[in-house]
């Protein structure tokens, strides 16, 4: 074995990718980083600022204090309080003399409409998890799998060229068989190119993630509503008059019709509200952004991937429309690209390509690596010129 011959085989023996077998491939990321992201802060969010409305209930005593009449006790006092915080309606005097009752149930439901916040907003990431992750842990296992294999085969290919024409006595039979090969086309590997076009035809996890999206965008929504219309209209009101004159206090003449109370948890009620409105409203764009992403490829991770054979004819066939399961695959696997071990190598060889394209006609992983093994990627010309010369 010749010393270049032998230099050949050590740099294919190393372009080779480790066979990973067994376990592994478990820590596949199933969300997109922003969707991470939504997720914790609209679920972690609400359930932050209704453990801050429990503490300040719990720390502060009763969450209002009513100024009751002077003749009465503590116990009677107390009892005031309690009532008032259990009905929690506000008789307003109107012209004629009449009381308009108002509810002030928003501060009472304050914690719990933050648990059921939450709650709605984990629905989701729920639908996510058991409609789509699964399906999509599968195609990435697959896809990632096939890639490292396709660039494996494409350096074994090379291997066997090189030992192929280190043994050929006469170099016409050589290049006369591997010119053929690549008419036939045996360099290329269609079965991850279907698939990937299978999936191109597919829209089952571009639905799901619509739909995530969407429902986040209408919780969000119904957030607003909600803030709009019941918290809007109690913002800035500190006191409430309450009538206690009810069951066995109804013939009592020694209590008032009507006792003021003030609401001590209103600096709690209007901070909840404000840091809701802001943050859902920070999450909007990043939501929008994230279906956005949907309608473009990723054609960076494409031209990488285009090195190994085939994915030249799969980048002719995305020309269409991309909202599909292909793009929502290529989203997470770039989301994925530290279990691509392929990747980093192809990353190098698409740099040095560009630099030898002015040189060498290369178009694969197999032309590049067959160059580097001291190889022509095609017939060289005195070769072919003496074929010319022999049939004139």
């Amino acid at each position: 074995m010749s010393l270049a011959h032998a230099a050949a085989e050590y740099m294919l023996s190393d372009a080779l990718l480790p066979d990973r077998r067994g376990p592994r491939l478990q820590r596949l990321n199933l969300e997109l980083p922003l969707d991470r992201i939504v997720k914790f802060v609209a679920v972690g969010f609400p359930l932050l600022l209704m453990s801050l409305a429990f503490a300040q209930e719990f720390s502060s005593g009763s969450p209002i204090s009513c100024f009751s009449p002077g003749n009465f006790s503590a116990r009677q006092a107390a009892y005031v309080d309690s009532s008032c915080w259990d009905s929690l309606v506000h008789h307003q005097p109107d012209e004629s003399g009449r009381h308009q009752l108002k509810s002030l149930w928003p501060h009472k439901a304050l914690p719990y409409s933050l648990l059921a916040l939450a709650v709605a907003m984990y629905l989701p990431v729920l639908l996510w998890q058991y409609a789509a992750a699964p399906a999509l842990s599968s195609d990435l296992l697959f896809i990632i799998s096939e890639l490292d294999k396709s660039y494996n085969r494409s350096i074994r290919l090379v291997q066997h060229m090189v030992k192929i024409r280190h043994k050929s006595s006469d170099p016409h039979v050589f290049w006369d068989e591997l010119e053929k090969a690549r008419g036939e086309r045996y360099f290329e590997f269609p079965l991850l190119e279907r698939y990937l076009a299978c999936k191109q035809r597919s829209h089952s996890l571009v639905a799901t993630y619509l739909l995530r999206n969407s429902l986040l965008l209408l919780f969000t929504s119904a957030t607003y509503l909600y803030l709009g219309h019941f918290h809007l209209d109690i913002f800035f009101q500190k006191e409430f008059s309450c009538s206690v004159k009810t069951e066995l206090l109804s013939d009592e003449t020694d209590v008032p019709d009507l006792i003021t109370c003030r609401l001590t948890s209103l600096s709690v009620f209007q901070i909840v509200s404000l840091s809701t409105l802001a943050i859902y409203t920070l999450l909007v764009p990043v939501i929008i952004y994230n279906l956005t992403r949907l309608c473009r490829w990723d054609k960076r991770l494409l031209s990488i991937y285009e090195m190994l054979p085939a994915f030249d004819l799969l980048s002719r066939k995305m020309l269409g429309c991309p909202i599909n399961d292909l793009n929502v695959i290529l989203l997470f696997l770039r989301a994925n690209i530290s279990e691509l071990i392929s990747f980093s190598w192809l990353s190098v060889l698409c740099v040095l390509k560009d630099t030898t394209t002015q040189k060498h006609h290369i178009d694969t992983v197999v032309d590049f690596m067959t160059l580097l093994a001291g190889l022509e990627p095609s017939k060289p010309k005195h070769l072919t010129r003496q074929i010319s010369d022999e049939n004139p």
